[in-house]
């Protein structure tokens, strides 16, 4: 594993990339209140454009990677790795996950980040990782922190979460 982030996944943690049979137990963990409500997807996720992700990670080239975890068979969280396209930004990934809250703080955020920073400095030789994450996330801020990244700034009044504009903190890993 890369510099900052430890060697091994959580007791019985899985990682893989997505198949189309995932996309049942993907749309019901996307779904969640508590899971949209700290990502910058909508409710009632359309499930061709969940289709068309997973289908396109597969095709040649992509420099997108999506994983799963998952313990004993069932599906506890789901992370990506993008490319904007920009040469002039093709040292850098954003990148995104969500865990359901019935998984959170059992190591599932940080070896699915673990996989994500391996993929991405190890195999595609990604020297800048970003994010973007509300600001009042404070576990998802100390994941990110443990895992080397460093806040960048604050993005007042960034995101509409139900009804309110919430500040996020845009976050960064540089190798």
């Amino acid at each position: 594993m890369s510099a900052g982030v430890s060697a091994g996944l959580g007791a019985g943690i899985r990682l893989r990339r997505p198949v189309l049979a995932d996309l049942p137990a993907l749309l019901e963990g996307v779904s969640h209140p508590q899971v949209y409500a700290g990502l910058l997807q909508m409710p009632y996720p359309s499930e061709a454009v969940w289709r068309q992700r997973i289908e396109d990670q597969h095709k040649p080239g992509s420099p997108d990677l999506f994983l799963v975890a998952e313990r004993d068979g069932h599906l506890l969280g789901f992370a990506g790795l993008h490319a904007d396209g920009s040469p002039r930004r093709a040292h850098a990934r954003s990148l995104g996950l969500w865990v359901l809250p019935s998984a959170q703080r059992q190591g599932v955020g940080l070896a699915l980040m673990q996989g994500l920073i391996d993929y991405a400095e190890r195999w595609q030789g990604v020297r800048r990782l970003e994010l973007t994450v509300n600001a009042d996330n404070k576990a998802a801020i100390a994941l990110y922190q443990r895992c080397g990244f460093e806040l960048e700034g604050c993005l007042r009044g960034y995101a509409l979460r139900d009804g309110a504009y919430v500040d996020c903190l845009a976050m960064a890993r540089l190798t």
